[in-house]
């Protein structure tokens, strides 16, 4: 079951870093940094730091649902992990500044969502993460199903913070710019798997 996890997590690191990744070349170039000898170095560093960022960003709720995923498989009970998940969970949003009772709701329908997506592939046979994802779901139509409840959920929370910090210009850009590389990432892996 370690290898499967390592796969599953794997698989989504990468992910998270295609987005990001994705989200930061369609962003033009300021014309200032090729002007400026070697600003362009620091233009690269910002950008990995955001790719980074992002990336442990969209991780966090995947690595708690995967660790109660695993927990699960081997029999613990899902309710008391879920109650200490959730905890993390607040604590996380409370160090983003991030924490509002409707935020925290929406990123546990997303840790309840994941930790059974999570618990299918670990179950499922395979030996790379697009045999896990076709065991699991069996057709492509079921992923597509799945993939279509997590952009929706997704789309929940980011509606939460939109509330919760107030809508302005460059959230709201910075928002679709991730819903669209979040939907295309993921039309390319279905395609990829089925």
């Amino acid at each position: 079951m370690e290898s499967k996890y390592n796969l599953i997590l794997s698989a989504e690191e990468s992910f998270a870093r295609r987005v990001a990744l994705a989200d930061i070349v369609t962003r033009p170039v300021k014309p200032w940094l090729q002007l400026i000898p070697g600003m362009f170095i620091f233009d690269f560093l910002k950008r990995t730091t955001e790719i980074r960022r992002y990336s442990q960003y969209f991780m966090f709720p995947r690595k708690i649902a995967m660790d109660l995923s695993q927990e699960i498989v081997s029999g613990k009970e899902r309710d008391n992990s879920l109650l200490l998940a959730k905890e993390k969970l607040k604590k996380w949003l409370g160090s983003l500044r991030l924490y509002s009772p409707a935020i925290h709701q929406a990123h546990t329908s997303i840790l309840n969502l994941l930790i059974d997506h999570y618990s299918k592939l670990l179950n499922a046979d395979g030996d790379t993460f697009n045999y896990l994802v076709k065991d699991a779901y069996n057709h492509q139509e079921n992923y597509a199903a799945f993939l279509s409840r997590l952009a929706s959920v997704e789309k929940e929370v980011d509606r939460a913070i939109t509330e919760t910090l107030g809508e302005n210009e460059k959230l709201r850009e910075k928002i679709l710019a991730e819903q669209r590389q979040l939907e295309k990432q993921r039309e390319k892996n279905l395609a990829e798997i089925f």
